[in-house]
């Protein structure tokens, strides 16, 4: 592109202000005093800022501290500067009382860098479950050319002779072989330790690779980029490869605008979906579409989604792990399978500047593994993307039908005078600290025809929304070879779990949602045949009944703010208003001096 094309660089507003030289100097003489030169800042080179997700606080992405080498390379080496800067840190395994809380704040912080500071574009460095939404919805509001690198997943596991030990799944499934007494606490955490072999996140489809397989999907990242493990030499490649790229989209203004589309955003859904992906990718996904002013709502994920088979044998949903997945071919893999259907729209450009399916022309002869990806009329599961329920308990609330297993389906979904639909009757709990106190009091008499119901633990009532309506049966019933049971909540599950959960259940209880009129002891009908989900009470004693909320104090400043803006799960989770300000890089901005 011819200079006089170029769009001007928004950094020059800041280093190189010919008609005011006064301001100009007061930006310029603080860089200078680490060893930028003069050079660098006025001879029109665009300033690339490198969002750093990498601490010692967040393990997942902890290996972005070296990757920013070989991402700095690439972006010297396409014609640009680059300034690395840290982002507010989310570790979905540290944080508590929920990552989910930081988000949003990750995403204001965000918002406030790449408006505030002279950056012409960014890398975004995601990895962990959070650290992905929030960094894409930011650059979504500001609307600078921003490019996704992800730092890809965990080689497998290994335990005893088992080389498929899967993050967070193999948790569940201690727990289980804990409360059976099959293993002790020590055993318990040698399993959990045997699912972190390596740097990088989650080795299962959990959120986090979910999440990053959806922002290739979206059309954020190079092609490929989402699934490479975390210590592979191709993530170092990559990592060149995406700081090379973000200085040629400063140069076309290749904008979020221009890629988070309405097209984009279905493709990706389909994606998603056929992958098996986390049950928390449609409330982030949700939230990307806002900030960037696209059309987008939760039905579209029973519409598009549902009828979506499933195509990618990982973990939670299927038997291997990340690592096979990017070796059978990844996310451009089940592009390909999507697109020969037709259900790919190419005219959603993505950060290559083409769609998705003239980026697959780059690997033409394409190795897949037919084990782990499966072509599309041969799926592992037939229908088995998010189901959307509705009913008096809730508005909506979201169903991963990909993970409903033989034995879940033969005890609650084969009846054949009620095919896919049971009846169970109502055990409720008060948040987590409620059920790990009582769950194994015989009192209770939870049993096979029982629904565990977890209220509470929404973005307002938790505060956040917490992974914890995956609920472990009684001991008793574990030991007798129930292993999972109904269960339904307001509150999110990890994306590592096999459990066919009712989740993010819209309004919350904390807000005077349905869930909050339910009592232990009422009947629950949960029909997928009608996306329905209601309790068997009369309509009057329904009626009249008050509504029961535990919301705990907020603890901190950002816990009480949090709470007082924040939308429902089904809208999101967003802080309410924020989706108004878009394109906020055109905004003037205010001298500092």
């Amino acid at each position: 592109m011819s200079d006089d094309k170029r769009p001007k660089l928004r950094s020059r507003q800041w280093f190189d202000d010919a008609s005011d030289p006064g301001q100009t100097a007061l930006y310029l003489e603080r860089y200078l005093n680490y060893g930028l030169t003069l050079d660098e800042l006025q001879a029109g080179k665009p300033i690339i800022g490198i969002a750093n997700s990498g601490s010692d606080l967040t393990p997942c992405n902890r290996h972005f501290m070296e990757l920013m080498e070989r991402i700095k390379s690439g972006i010297r080496d396409g014609g640009g500067v680059p300034i690395e800067f840290p982002v507010h840190p989310i570790q979905e395994t540290g944080k508590r009382p929920t990552a989910a809380l930081d988000r949003n704040l990750a995403y204001l912080g965000l918002v406030e860098t790449l408006q505030g500071y002279p950056l012409d574009g960014v890398v975004l460095t995601t990895g962990c479950d959070k650290t992905t939404p929030s960094q894409i919805m930011a650059a979504a509001t500001v609307n600078i050319p921003a490019i996704v690198l992800s730092g890809g997943p965990m080689l497998n596991g290994h335990y005893r002779g088992n080389d498929k030990i899967g993050s967070g799944s193999i948790i569940w499934s201690a727990r289980e072989k804990l409360a059976a007494g099959e293993i002790d606490v020590a055993g318990f955490m040698a399993l959990a330790a045997s699912s972190a072999p390596s740097i990088g996140h989650c080795n299962t489809m959990g959120t986090a690779l979910s999440m990053n397989s959806l922002a290739e999907a979206l059309g954020m990242s190079l092609p490929g980029c989402a699934a490479i493990p975390a210590p592979y030499r191709e993530r170092g490649q990559m990592a060149y490869h995406t700081g090379k790229r973000i200085v040629g989209m400063v140069a076309e203004d290749l904008t979020p605008d221009k890629i988070i589309t309405r097209a984009a955003v279905i493709n990706a859904l389909r994606v998603t979906s056929a992958c098996g992906g986390s049950s928390n990718c449609p409330p982030h996904l949700l939230a990307i579409a806002r900030h960037a002013g696209v059309e987008h709502t939760i039905a579209d994920w029973h519409e598009f989604g549902h009828p979506m088979p499933l195509l990618v044998n990982c973990q939670p949903a299927g038997a291997y792990l990340g690592e096979d997945f990017h070796r059978a071919g990844g996310v451009q893999a089940v592009i390909r399978e999507l697109a020969g259907e037709g259900l790919i729209d190419n005219s959603a450009v993505t950060v290559t500047g083409k769609g998705l399916i003239d980026n697959l022309a780059l690997d033409p002869e394409p190795f897949v593994n037919r084990d782990v990806i499966r072509a599309y009329d041969q799926p592992l599961m037939e229908q088995a993307g998010y189901m959307v329920l509705s009913g008096n308990l809730f508005d909506n609330a979201l169903m991963k039908t990909s993970v409903i297993s033989d034995d879940f389906r033969a005890r609650y979904l084969s009846n054949p005078d009620d095919l896919n639909a049971f009846e169970v009757t109502a055990f409720v709990f008060e948040g987590p600290e409620d059920y790990h106190k009582r769950i194994n009091d015989p009192a209770l008499e939870i049993g096979e025809q029982s629904i565990l119901v977890i209220r509470g633990c929404g973005p307002v009532g938790y505060p956040g929304s917490a992974e914890v309506v995956n609920m472990l049966p009684p001991d008793r019933l574990v030991k007798a070879g129930i292993t999972s049971l109904p269960t339904l909540g307001d509150g999110r599950q990890s994306g590592t779990s096999a459990s066919p959960s009712i989740l993010n259940a819209t309004p919350e209880a904390a807000i005077g949602g349905g869930l909050a009129k339910l009592r232990t002891g009422d009947l629950v009908r949960v029909d997928l045949n009608t996306a329905s989900v209601n309790a068997l009470v009369d309509p009057e004693i329904w009626a009249a009944r008050e509504p029961v909320a535990y919301v705990p104090e907020s603890q901190t400043p950002w816990q009480e703010i949090a709470r007082e803006t924040v939308t429902q799960l089904g809208d999101g989770a967003v802080i309410e208003g924020s989706d108004k300000y878009r394109n906020t890089r055109k905004a003037p901005l205010r001298h500092s001096h």
